[in-house]
């Protein structure tokens, strides 16, 4: 049987539509899910969503005092500092905020870091064991608590995050933003005060006056003078280093710094006191 050419390729262009609808059309292909982080689980617990970064602080405040008396501009700054909606945002219910107290008319001013559980309890800096021992260590200068300033460099203390609203267990240094928003109300202060001299107790303070990279450990600045806005500096220990390591070489170490306010302040010293803890 003959087929002409015109059937031939009429049956090959009817085959090749059928086999092309066989064929099933390509799935379009999905962009892979975005990676989800998830912060880091001891074994065999399930780990959690990681929290979202804390909000920044706003700029620092610019502090312009009044003109009046020290008890005047003294009273006006505290009024900024418990106004200070920032300021307010981190002191949890029922707290205080902190400011320095003491003579304002102090020649020595001392600086610590920030508050503890009981300075924000009475809104008081150096109230705690730490506070209590700087008293005693005041006092054997021949001083009170009430011949000097003690401030410190952050209002509120740092918060650390606990579950349920429960009360804040331990204390942490607090960040650069922290002391860098902090810091103005400290200056303005000292310039109420305009002490002759300033103590700086601990690594946290010590860094914040000194600025930052100023030094890699204590010791590297401990017991030298520096200075703060044109005012002596003397670094020291914080009092709780003390408390960590009760020992008469640690004692001997901090009082000896306290001997270099004594003799820069042109206080009397004895032969008792010269010879406060040393190693029998």
């Amino acid at each position: 049987m003959s087929v002409s050419d015109e059937s031939l390729a009429a049956l090959r262009r009817a085959l090749s539509q059928r086999a092309a609808a066989a064929v099933p059309a390509a799935e379009p292909k999905l962009a892979p899910p975005a990676p989800l982080t998830f912060a880091s689980a001891p074994p065999g617990r399930v780990a959690k969503p990681a929290a979202p970064a804390a909000p920044t602080l706003p700029p620092p405040p610019a502090v312009v005092l009044p003109v009046g008396s020290k008890v005047e501009r003294w009273a006006a700054l505290r009024a900024m500092i418990e106004a200070d909606p920032t300021c307010r945002a981190h002191v949890r219910p029922g707290k205080k905020l902190v400011v320095g107290v003491g003579n304002l008319e102090a020649r020595i001013m001392f600086v610590g870091e920030a508050p503890g559980a009981d300075e924000e309890i009475q809104g008081e800096p150096f109230v705690g064991p730490a506070g209590q021992l700087l008293n005693r260590m005041i006092a054997a200068m021949g001083l009170q608590r009430a011949d000097v300033y003690i401030g410190n460099l952050m209002n509120w203390r740092p918060e650390i995050p606990v579950e349920g609203g429960g009360p804040q267990v331990g204390n942490r240094p607090p960040t650069a933003e922290e002391m860098a928003y902090c810091l103005p109300y400290l200056r303005a202060q000292i310039e109420i005060v305009a002490p002759e001299m300033l103590v700086a107790l601990g690594s946290t303070a010590a860094a914040a006056l000194l600025g930052p990279g100023s030094f890699k450990a204590l010791g590297e600045v401990r017991g030298r003078w520096r200075e703060f806005d044109g005012r002596p500096l003397l670094i020291t220990y914080h009092p709780s280093y003390i408390l960590r390591n009760p020992t008469n070489r640690s004692k001997r170490m901090i009082w000896e710094d306290f001997l270099q306010v004594m003799a820069r302040a042109v206080l009397p010293i004895s032969a008792k006191q010269q010879g406060y803890f040393l190693e029998k």
